[in-house]
Formats: C-alpha cells, sequence, structure tokens
C-alpha cells in the first residue's frame, strides 16, 4: 500500500505569540508545500529520504527512539517515539520520500508540515484513524493538528501525556493552519484547546506577498531560547496568578477573562513573575500587546478581509508590528526594514510573522501590482549593507491555500 501527501507551510496573518496562550490567530496555507510519497514497510522503521538536502535518516518506530543522522531527524525522533508509545500497536514501519518548495528556517512552518507529513504516513501504514485511541477524537476536525502540536512540542494532549518534544514550546496555531485551511480563505483560530472562530475569503483582488529575510529562525537552533524566554514568561505570569487567586488557569486567555479586573491585576503581578531573563516591564508590556492582538488586531482584520477593507487591514497590520517591535522585541535589523519600507514600494502594509528573531515578513498588496511591488521591494532590500537578500532571498506573491491532503495509491 502507497499513499501521497501534500503539506503546505502557513502564514500567520496577525496574532504573534498567541496562540500559546490561548487567545486567537488569523492564519492561512500557502500553495508552497511539501509533497511526499509513502509505502508500508514490514519491520517497525521509518525511513525518511529527503530530495532537497539529499539526505536520509531511518529511526525504530519505538518509545525510545533518539535523533539520529540529519538535523531534522529531531522531528522524526518526536514523531515516532510519541506515535509508538501512544499506539503500542502500531508495529508497521513506512518509508517516506520527501520534497519541499517551502523555504527552511524562513518562519513559515516548515519543521511543522514535516511533522505532519511524517505523522499522516505512520497512521495511514497502521490504520490509526479507525483505531481505539484514535476513535474518540475522530471527529474534532482540529484533532489531528492539535495532536502533531503535541508531538512537537512535548506537552500532553487529549488522553496522551507529554514527552520531551523537539524543545520548543509553542502551540498549535502552525499544524491547525497546516490541517484546517481552505482555499482562498483565511481561518481565525482560537487554541488550548483548538477551535474554529471564524473563516473568511480572502479578496481576490489581493495578494499576500512573503519576503524571507535571510536570518534563520530555527525551532532547535539559535531562536528555540529566545522564542521558549517569551513564551516561559507569560506561563510565569499565570503561574503568579494562579497562586494568589487559588485557581487552575493554563492559558493567559482564560486569566484575563476570569475577572472584570484580570487585566490590571495581571499588569500588577508582573514584579512577582519576573525572573533574571524577563523584567516586570517586559511582562506588563507583553501582557498589554497579547491583549491588544487578541481583542482588537485579531477580530479588526477578520473584519476587514471581510469588507475587503483595505485601509483598515494596512492599520492594524502596522499596529501589530510596532507591538511586535516594542513588547515582544523579537524582531532583527532585517524583518523591521521589510516591514517599515515595504509601503515606499508599493505595499499598503507590511508585517512580521511567526516566532520573530528572524524569519519572514507578509505585505498586502493588489493584485494587478503584487509582482512588480516584490521585486521592487526585495531589489531595495538586496541593497541594504548586510541584509538577508544580499545571499539571494526573494519575495514569493500568493493567495491563501488549501491545508493537508492525503490520498492512496
Amino acid at each position: 500500500m502507497s499513499w501521497k501527501y501534500r503539506v503546505p507551510g502557513r502564514v500567520e496573518l496577525v496574532g504573534k505569540h498567541t496562540d500559546y496562550a490561548g487567545g486567537p490567530s488569523l492564519t492561512c496555507a500557502t500553495p508552497l508545500h511539501m509533497h511526499a510519497t509513502a509505502g508500508a514497510l514490514k519491520e517497525p522503521l521509518v525511513r525518511v529520504h529527503d530530495q532537497r538536502s539529499k539526505s536520509s535518516t531511518e529511526l525504530p518506530l519505538s518509545p525510545d527512539a533518539m535523533p539520529a543522522g540529519a538535523r531534522w531527524s529531531v522531528y522524526l525522533a518526536a514523531v515516532v517515539r510519541r506515535i509508538a508509545r501512544d499506539f503500542p500497536a502500531a508495529r508497521t514501519g513506512v518509508e517516506i520520500t520527501l520534497g519541499s518548495t517551502i523555504p527552511t528556517s524562513m518562519g513559515m512552518s516548515s519543521s511543522s508540515a514535516l511533522v505532519v507529513t511524517i505523522a499522516m504516513a505512520v497512521f495511514d501504514a497502521n490504520a490509526l484513524w479507525a483505531s481505539p485511541p484514535w476513535a474518540p477524537l475522530a471527529d474534532d476536525e482540529l484533532a489531528f493538528a492539535q495532536y502533531c502540536a503535541a508531538m512537537e512540542s512535548g506537552a500532553a494532549w487529549g488522553p496522551f501525556e507529554g514527552d520531551r518534544g523537539v524543545g520548543t514550546r509553542g502551540g498549535a496555531q502552525d499544524h491547525i493552519a497546516i490541517c484546517a485551511s481552505g482555499e482562498h480563505r483565511v481561518g481565525m483560530y482560537a487554541y488550548l484547546p483548538g477551535r474554529v472562530v471564524q473563516r473568511v475569503a480572502w479578496p481576490a483582488d489581493w495578494r499576500i506577498v512573503v519576503a524571507t529575510s535571510g536570518v534563520k529562525a530555527t525551532k532547535t537552533g539559535n531562536a528555540m531560547h529566545a522564542y521558549n524566554r517569551v513564551a516561559d514568561s507569560v506561563r510565569a505570569l499565570v503561574a503568579v496568578w494562579n497562586a494568589d487567586t487559588g485557581r487552575s488557569d493554563t492559558t493567559l486567555s482564560a486569566v484575563l477573562a476570569s475577572a472584570p479586573d484580570a487585566y490590571d491585576r495581571a499588569l500588577s503581578l508582573a514584579e512577582r513573575a519576573s525572573s533574571e531573563t524577563v523584567s516586570a516591564e517586559y511582562l506588563r508590556a507583553r501582557v498589554a500587546q497579547y491583549r491588544e492582538e487578541t481583542a482588537v488586531i485579531v477580530p479588526g482584520m477578520v473584519d476587514a478581509i471581510a469588507r475587503a477593507d483595505a485601509l483598515s487591514a494596512a492599520a492594524l497590520m502596522t499596529r501589530s508590528q510596532e507591538l511586535a517591535e516594542t513588547a515582544l522585541q523579537n524582531q532583527v535589523t532585517e524583518t523591521i526594514w521589510l516591514a517599515g519600507h515595504a509601503r515606499e514600494y508599493g505595499a499598503m502594509a507590511a508585517t512580521a510573522f511567526g516566532a520573530g528573531f528572524g524569519g519572514a515578513v507578509w505585505a498586502l498588496a493588489a493584485a494587478d501590482d503584487a509582482d512588480r511591488m516584490a521585486a521592487s521591494w526585495m531589489h531595495a532590500y538586496a541593497a541594504v549593507p548586510g541584509a538577508g537578500s544580499s545571499r539571494g532571498e526573494t519575495a514569493r506573491v500568493l493567495m491563501p491555500s488549501s491545508g493537508a491532503t492525503r490520498r492512496a495509491g
């Protein structure tokens, strides 16, 4: 038996660092995607061939699987280890051949697409969609995406306990966008638990122009500790809140919704939640950024897209970028330049997306001017001293695409 997969990357339109705090974000899948073929093996192992890097890795389908060989094997190990533990009857191996058009380490979730692809192949080879552990979850359209997110982060999910994951303590935003997106539509989702808030059609005369900065933001590398610092600061504040109130809230979203004065009380706890790496001032700015992003920017952007109101969308994107630079503090010189100068070359607005500390920026452009805008933007970026674009980065003109697909044969 064999299978074929198409698993896209994603763009986070707005909703910076909200998913692991339980708040909403607005995302879409992209035409850039991972494509794969897979076939069952008699041996209980998972063998992966990556055509782009011309590397191969093989790991046992075992709860004790550890990374070996290619650098990306940390994702393979996280998937096979977790599935082997959660589904002890899964003893059929699988051989997977991968190709991809998603830029790596550039904020478009190539690593999460890899996790989803491998997990689907192991599920198919072992018929896990119909297995007793999965049966209670089968009717939830977001269940598989959330399980993939838990495999990657190491978090517990549903009936399944957590484990080490890949080391990045994120949420399920990327995996839900990858699995649940619709053609020419964008989705507002909330997280922990994952749920669909609203889906809206993307205006036919708008385009998404994605520019990669040239600064790699690898989840298991240079960006991981910086990303975890931002995420853990939120969890520290929630822990102090719980200690004070006797509650057991798990997300900042739950904290802020718990009482009319919760926002002011959360700000007052910043001093006690601060640490050697995160100041009270940073925490207060972070809480303010989270509230504005989730209560104003994300729902406002959904409304602007539904009405094809480019001026409102541009204002919200600009504000989201300002908060990323001043409150999240997760931007680098290159992403700040790209976001700040996109309008000079014809964009309506631009904002960085993803974990930050490198990665990519997306610009909103008119369909009939998007190609020219993209070329002008990147030509100017290439002339910036030390810019990542001097190493050959490009911009892609995109429309929102459909989520992951799988088929036999």
